[in-house]
């Protein structure tokens, strides 16, 4: 677990979409997970990804049985390409509003025009769905966090995203800005106050998702229901954030 795997061509991160929970989809790819969420008024597309693997999360969209055409909001939890090339072909496929954090609204201008800028505890609410944002900046300065509850078999789940958890920008001589090692631990905690059921990572490497994705087709158990897992995630994100600064000293 938490151990990032590189792929270099698209068609090598072609993964099969599944329902993780409820209303909550997975749709591709491993070079940097997508997530659908069914409303029931309408989809909301979580991190678009890579323009080169759209084509596979596209797809994914279609095997489900969903429509580019129903997806009526597009989530970018941070600017990086790898998470947001793909957004402005997306809302051309689709017509979708697009929300990013209002702090990366610069940055991502050179993929997509936001709609919608994100601050602090703002929320976004379509059907049986509210989207509650926390912001949580440290990988870029506008990197937002997101919350939602999901139905399943008559059991009510919070589902939860660290929408930049990646330490590459922390490197001394790479980062995104200045003080963003001290907001990137500041942002951890605050996670670590957060009760999360489901853990859904904005790439596979942080949930193991192929692996619990497997587990559930085979045996019907649903691994990605850990409590836990949330908090052992952030843990290990300090644990590294803690290395690169020793690296660096």
């Amino acid at each position: 677990m938490f151990e990032r795997r590189s792929i270099s061509n698209p068609w090598e991160g072609k993964m099969d979409p599944f329902r993780i929970i409820g209303n909550v989809y997975f749709v591709g790819t491993f070079q940097a997970s997508c997530h659908l969420i069914d409303t029931g008024e309408g989809l909301i597309l979580i991190d678009p990804g890579y323009s080169d693997a759209l084509y596979l999360v596209v797809r994914s969209i279609y095997e489900l049985g969903f429509k580019p055409k129903d997806i009526k909001y597009i989530i970018n939890t941070h600017w990086h390409w790898d998470h947001t090339e793909a957004t402005r072909a997306m809302v051309d496929l689709s017509g979708a509003k697009t929300l990013i954090g209002r702090n990366d609204a610069a940055k991502a201008k050179q993929y997509f025009d936001a709609d919608i800028l994100i601050d602090d505890g703002d929320t976004l609410s379509l059907g049986n769905t509210t989207v509650s944002f926390m912001e949580t900046p440290g990988h870029t300065k506008g990197t937002v966090s997101l919350f939602f509850n999901t139905e399943d078999n008559g059991k009510i789940y919070r589902v939860g995203m660290f929408g930049g958890a990646g330490v590459n920008t922390l490197a001394r001589g790479h980062f995104d800005y200045d003080g963003c090692r001290e907001d990137y631990r500041n942002s951890l905690n605050r996670l670590q106050k957060e009760t999360v059921d489901v853990f859904i990572g904005n790439h596979v490497w942080n949930n193991d998702t192929a692996v619990k994705a497997e587990i559930l087709l085979k045996t019907g158990v649903n691994k990605f229901i850990d409590s836990k897992l949330w908090h052992d995630f952030l843990d290990f994100c300090e644990k590294r954030l803690d290395k690169v600064i020793l690296e660096d000293n």
